[in-house]
């Protein structure tokens, strides 16, 4: 049915919303912003009058963030304001980011003093941290309170449905003193004190904690949320799983990109909406970089061109020798880049990682280099070779080549990412186009070397 919607409002346009609404209000709100997303802002605005504030605000929040702040832009900030304020807190706080300075100034007169005070107040934490993804929708109550005034309280704050798994006990100074979930609540007796069933163990973090560790504290401990304290041990807000998920999809889209080179920006961009030329500044630098540095296995190559004269085959299988070093040194370095984000293992270890990783592709030396031995034997039989040379020399030089190649990469792409994190980078940045380029290099001096030594060349 979605299917059929969207190809009729491709076609029809605005003459067919009225028609389309019982069809559109049938669908979730995902799906509904997935089908108006391809829209003009008019369009869409006027899909949106169907339905009510909430979930208006709901479908905005669907779009990305460049779309909403077009919407913003277009339409005047009387008709954006309730759109705005009736967005989720943490999804509110998102899109005030990043606007302009002159376009904050432009919303908040237009917003409740509720709604300004709250986006004011988060927007002020780093974007980073868990103050800058939290949010300020959840339900408080005291541990003096009966059961029966708790779930009164839990009405008039009236948190939003996903968000009142947990409910949290405070203090008066809002200083957090333990949870309690809405089954405890409901199971209770109304006359029962909320300190009788109080959890007084709780996980939470603090404002200023990076928003990785935040995700990884919901992951490990199976949480729906997580509450965030400040420094006086006050509840400020509450990170939740979904939040969580976005984090962590954000963080491994943006080590990706810089694992294959590519310069990442601070906004998550879809790959339709960015320009060819965003896209270029965006691979440029690594890529010119590396080909600058690429000029030394040309001059290893000229250093080495009376070898290659003498023996023609041997060229013939450089890209082999390339190749397979580029792909175990990116194997190995992808492997160890998860285990360091996953935190299955830490850079003190890094003499049994890479004493492993050796163990590893001792392994893999023996299987390619045996089947690079049978390659060149079946490619080369009819090849011209010099009298004081027999094939199964050259094959077996070019083999161990290739063997000693692939054990120098593995530890390399293990060991670059290990030697960042040493020193407090990010191991990402151990890009495959770098560890590729170093595993280049240092395969060409092998397997010039190994083949001037073994052939007296």
């Amino acid at each position: 049915m979605k299917r059929d919607v969207e190809n009729w409002i491709i076609l029809s346009e605005k003459q067919k919303i009225r028609e389309l609404m019982p069809a559109l209000q049938k669908m979730t709100l995902v799906e509904v912003a997935e089908v108006l997303d391809p829209l003009e802002e008019g369009t869409i605005l006027e899909a949106l009058e169907f339905f009510d504030a909430e979930s208006q605000s709901k479908i905005l929040s669907h779009f990305d963030i460049r779309r909403q702040l077009t919407f913003f832009q277009k339409i005047s900030k009387s008709r954006f304001a309730p759109l705005f304020e009736n967005m989720a807190s943490d999804d509110r706080c998102d899109l005030f980011q990043h606007m302009s300075q002159e376009e904050q100034a432009a919303i908040l007169p237009y917003l409740s003093k509720e709604a300004r005070e709250d986006v004011v107040r988060l927007s002020a934490y780093p974007p980073e941290t868990a103050g800058g993804i939290m949010s300020t929708d959840f339900a408080t109550v005291m541990a003096t309170m009966s059961v029966e005034s708790a779930m009164a309280k839990v009405r008039r704050d009236s948190p939003s449905k996903k968000m009142i798994y947990y409910i949290y006990v405070v203090d008066y100074r809002m200083k957090m003193v333990g949870f309690i979930s809405l089954k405890d609540l409901i199971m209770a007796s109304p006359n029962q004190l909320i300190s009788d069933i109080l959890h007084e163990q709780f996980v939470s973090t603090h404002v200023d904690e990076d928003r990785e560790i935040v995700a990884k504290k919901i992951e490990d401990y199976d949480l729906l949320a997580i509450p965030v304290l400040n420094n006086a041990g006050q509840l400020v807000g509450i990170v939740t799983q979904d939040d969580a998920i976005e984090v962590i999809r954000a963080e491994h889209t943006e080590d990706m990109e810089k694992f294959m080179g590519i310069m990442t920006e601070s906004a998550e961009q879809d790959y339709m909406q960015t320009s060819s030329m965003q896209h270029f500044r965006k691979r440029v630098v690594w890529i010119v970089s590396l080909a600058a540095v690429g000029i030394i296995s040309g001059m290893i190559i000229h250093r080495f061109e009376s070898t290659l004269e003498a023996l023609i085959i041997l060229a013939l299988y450089m890209p082999m020798v390339a190749d397979t070093g580029g792909n175990s040194g990116s194997q190995a370095a992808t492997v160890i880049v998860r285990a360091l984000a996953l935190g299955q293992i830490s850079p003190k270890q890094w003499f049994k990682i890479v004493f492993k990783e050796f163990k590893i592709s001792s392994m893999l030396a023996v299987c390619l280099g045996v089947l690079a031995f049978l390659k060149v034997l079946f490619l080369s039989w009819e090849t011209s070779i010099p009298s004081e040379y027999t094939l199964n020399q050259l094959a077996f030089v070019i083999s161990l080549a290739l063997s000693l190649q692939v054990v120098s990469a593995t530890c390399i792409g293990a060991g670059l990412p290990l030697l960042v994190k040493r020193f407090g980078g990010d191991p990402a940045v151990a890009a495959s186009p770098a560890i590729t380029t170093v595993v280049d290099i240092t395969g060409l001096l092998i397997y010039f070397t190994v083949t001037v030594t073994l052939l007296g060349l």
